[in-house]
């Protein structure tokens, strides 16, 4: 089971047979979905993808953290984390 993810080109040729038409415009459509991703949830927002999940920006406060390689305890600002949580329907559909 241990497969290679799906590249975008192999990502691009799969919608472009999907949508019946060319690369060209199935890889302009994929970019533009992604930079629409992306400038949503770094303004803060959050993207639902319907059957897929949800991606969203998510806060950190300020923590605790050791390094492991010498076991050093020290403070770590707070900061943004991206977060996807996968929908039901994509994990029943995984799971069977």
């Amino acid at each position: 089971m241990a497969t290679k993810p799906m590249t975008k080109t192999q990502l691009v040729a799969a919608l472009a047979e999907k949508m019946d038409t060319d690369k060209k415009s199935a890889g302009a459509a994929l970019d533009a979905i992604c930079e629409l991703i992306t400038t949503e949830v770094s303004g803060g927002g959050a993207v639902t993808l319907p059957g897929i999940g949800k991606i969203a920006c998510r806060e950190r406060p300020e923590r605790m953290v050791r390094n492991p390689a010498t076991g050093e305890q020290f403070k770590k600002d707070a900061d943004k984390v991206v977060k996807m949580t996968i929908a039901k329907a994509l994990k029943d559909s995984v799971n069977g």
